[in-house]
């Protein structure tokens, strides 16, 4: 009688841990490509290398494990130790990153500065950090299926369970660190949460393995061997080969897809770190609820090749009819509220759009893909339920999904989105799949799959057609009477420039406006008040070209040298649209462009500074907080030269993550003063000190004359009316507290701060600007 006990817990148990174990390792990817953009910069090409290594391990660890798992005795105490395993290096990952940074730095003087040998360099260096907890990840599924195998009715019907659990756990480690955890309790605090849930899982899956072997003794019949599974007549090796090749094919087309959804639905959405969470989400979420279907019906008796081709087929037309959904869905808000009479308050909030958004545009296509995986699988290694061989097959089959997802990834980013455009990108990658369906469904026995593959194909070219321009169906909705002039999907990012009915130009950056025409005096005075209140401004850097007004205003300042880093090569190509009003700044002799991350260039450079700023860079954009923290001010503040000024735009933003900024700012540069309207923090390693003298002798070059005039700082009377209060007035203000810092990025990740408060009020920090004079008056 203990025998079908054990068995009747077993599966439950085994979903338990699988559940915690996939939301320990979403926690971790989170946090580990956060930590390592830190070393090698936000850029796609860092942020790829960085993902490719850390799906490289997972493939590597399943393929070797598949291996392993079929020699051995007690693989639930393998299972056990592997978590262990996992919790263990990844507590250990966050001091490995930081001795690769340490390398890193070290290295790149030494180096040539050829874009293939870096990213060949990061790639090493961050697969070597991510080696081990990613491959004991990735072993987990081959090794698991084993402990299960014996007890259940099919190996396709398991692995459904186990994957869609996994994913279910990956979902929830997913909101849970986009929501809660990172700006909650920070970074460190994140990583020791997911380590204990891995320990914890590993323990509990010992215990379990052990309590079984008591349950079961060595050598006895396992229950389920007593209604055995129902096998299906095994399909030609060359149909395997197939599906393997398919499948290989299908994490190609499914990762491939995600980078050109994201794309997408950034043209709707702002782009903050939780739409990206809540994107990614939906897919998971998607595949999870898929493979808990498919494990309902797979003891069935069916033909499974027609089956899978019809879902591969059915993928390709739910990914194309995905860019069809995401304005029907937001308009389905608009019919509701009418028909209510009333607003959906959290419908039109930036959560609230981003999860209507990505539900009605992603999780159908996930969804099937999500029955297809362990439908794919069964297909492949179905007839081998009890075979010693499965988790070799089970290994094999999951390494080169995603494998297959690696090339998709970069396929995606780096050739489709630049040279075919997102809706283009879509029907291509789309149609590998219909390809897949039409391949499985011509090798299978269905009579009449000539008319259903002819149907498929019909119905895809039917809903391609019907498709809409992303950019066209984003701009109708979000910005009604735009006019778009000029649009490019880059390797790092989609840049659009409209023009408003007023005839208003606009840059936007992934949908996330970023300039225009009626703020550069802003974008001007951020360059040209670093350059007054320095006496003799030569070497400068700036962070963002953005639209170029601020670099072009810094360059009209004689001798100096200019350096712009931005990180997006289209942005740089939209600022040609800019030119009335950035003094065609990449043009000119003393400038010189950088396309790189900027903060990675402080952390790389050794040169120092007489000035750095930076163009407007939303704080609550996804991954602004890198640009934000303690460490990266203190990175500026060593490249500044003794008498160095960094100037930082503060904006109008809410009290609390006001005074953040400010005070972490000030942690920096405790001298710190503030001017225009106190939007504007200048940072100083020393007493600011402002001489009239020397700023009338710099006015009488009718050049620099002309160009302050554009802000009203062509006289000194006119710079100070500027100032608005010193450091006494700001350390008052701001008061003790927190500080923002690369552990801990509470502005990024707003949620975590107070909501609906008020903005900040600077009216009463007002302070003297005479004790920021220099001894020697402009009077002699």
């Amino acid at each position: 009688r203990r025998q079908p006990d054990a068995a009747a817990w077993l599966l439950p148990a085994l979903l338990a841990l699988f559940f915690g174990s996939g939301a320990a390792g979403l926690i971790y990817q989170v946090l580990w490509l956060r930590l390592l953009a830190l070393v090698f910069g936000v850029t796609v090409w860092a942020a790829s290398t960085v993902l490719a290594s850390f799906m490289a391990g997972l493939a590597l660890g399943s393929l070797g494990a598949g291996r392993l798992a079929d020699r051995l005795r007690n693989p639930l105490l393998w299972y056990g130790l592997a978590e262990i395993l996992v919790g263990l290096s990844a507590l250990a990952s966050p001091a490995a990153l930081d001795l690769v940074e340490r390398l890193y730095v070290r290295l790149y003087p030494a180096l040539p500065h050829d874009p293939a040998l870096l990213t060949a360099l990061r790639f090493g260096l961050s697969f070597l950090v991510l080696l081990v907890p990613t491959t004991l990840m990735g072993a987990t599924l081959p090794i698991i299926v084993k402990s299960s195998l014996l007890e259940q009715h099919g190996l396709g019907r398991s692995v459904s369970l186990l994957y869609a659990t996994n994913t279910a756990g990956a979902v929830a480690g997913a909101l849970l660190a986009g929501f809660v955890l990172v700006g909650g309790v920070g970074i460190a605090a994140s990583f020791r949460l997911a380590a204990g849930l891995n320990v914890l899982v590993g323990l509990a899956a010992i215990g379990a393995a052990r309590a079984r072997r008591r349950l079961r003794p060595e050598g006895a019949r396992p229950a389920a061997a007593e209604d055995p599974p129902l096998v299906e007549d095994r399909y030609p090796p060359g149909v395997r080969r197939l599906v393997l090749a398919l499948f290989a094919l299908s994490g190609f087309a499914a990762l491939a897809l995600e980078v050109i959804w994201f794309r997408v639905l950034v043209l709707y959405l702002v782009a903050t770190t939780y739409a990206f969470t809540i994107m990614l989400a939906t897919v998971l979420l998607g595949i999870a609820a898929g493979s808990y279907l498919a494990a309902l019906f797979l003891r069935r008796q069916a033909n499974w090749l027609a089956v899978l081709a019809g879902l591969e087929m059915a993928v390709a037309v739910a990914a194309v009819l995905s860019l069809t959904a995401i304005p029907l869905a937001l308009d389905a808000v608009t019919w509701m509220e009418a028909l209510l009479g009333r607003t959906l308050p959290l419908a039109h909030s930036r959560i609230g759009s981003a999860a209507i958004a990505s539900f009605a545009a992603l999780f159908p296509a996930a969804l099937l893909m999500g029955v297809a995986f362990p439908v794919g699988l069964h297909v492949w290694a179905g007839g081998d339920e009890g075979s010693p061989r499965a988790g070799e097959r089970i290994g094999l089959f999951y390494s080169l999904n995603v494998f297959g997802a690696i090339l998709g990834s970069a396929a995606a980013g780096f050739l489709l989105l630049p040279w075919l455009g997102s809706r283009t990108s879509l029907v291509a990658v789309a149609s590998l799949s219909l390809l897949g369906g039409l391949l499985l469904l011509a090798a299978s026995r269905t009579r009449r799959r000539a008319v259903y593959g002819g149907a498929g194909a019909l119905l895809f070219l039917a809903t391609v057609a019907a498709m809409p321009d992303p950019f066209a169906a984003a701009l109708e909705r979000r910005f009604p009477g735009d006019r778009l002039l000029w649009q490019e999907e880059g390797v790092q990012t989609t840049v659009t420039v409209h023009e408003t009915p007023a005839g208003v130009r606009v840059l936007y950056m992934d949908g996330l406006h970023q300039t225009n025409d009626e703020l550069a005096v802003l974008h001007w005075m951020i360059g040209h008040l670093p350059m007054a209140v320095h006496p003799a401004p030569r070497d400068v850097l700036v962070v963002g070209l953005g639209g170029g007004a601020t670099p072009g205003a810094v360059s009209l300042h004689p001798g100096a040298n200019v350096e712009v880093v931005e990180l997006s090569g289209s942005v740089v190509r939209g600022a040609a649209w800019f030119r009335h009003i950035n003094h065609d700044v990449l043009d000119r002799p003393n400038v010189r462009l950088l396309v790189d991350d900027g903060r990675n260039h402080l952390l790389l450079t050794r040169k120092r500074y007489d000035v750095i700023t930076a163009d407007v860079i939303l704080p609550f954009h996804a991954g602004a907080g890198n640009l934000y923290s303690v460490e990266y001010y203190r990175l500026a503040r060593r490249a500044l030269k003794d008498d160095g000024v960094m100037l930082q735009w503060l904006g109008w933003l809410p009290e609390t993550q006001h005074k953040l900024i400010m005070r972490t700012f000030l942690h920096v540069f405790p001298d710190a003063t503030l001017w225009y309207n106190g939007t504007l923090l200048v940072g100083t390693k020393e007493p600011l000190q402002l001489d009239p003298a020397a700023f009338e002798r710099r006015l009488q070059d009718p050049g620099v004359r002309a160009a302050l005039a554009t802000v009203g700082l062509d006289g000194f009377d006119k710079l100070v009316a500027h100032y608005w209060a010193g450091p006494e007035e700001l350390h008052r203000y701001v008061g003790e507290g927190p500080v923002l810092t690369d552990d801990r990025p509470m502005v990024e990740y707003f949620l975590s701060l107070p909501r609906r408060e008020r903005g900040a009020d600077l009216t009463g920090v007002r302070g003297d600007p005479s004790r920021h004079l220099a001894p020697l008056s402009g009077a002699e």
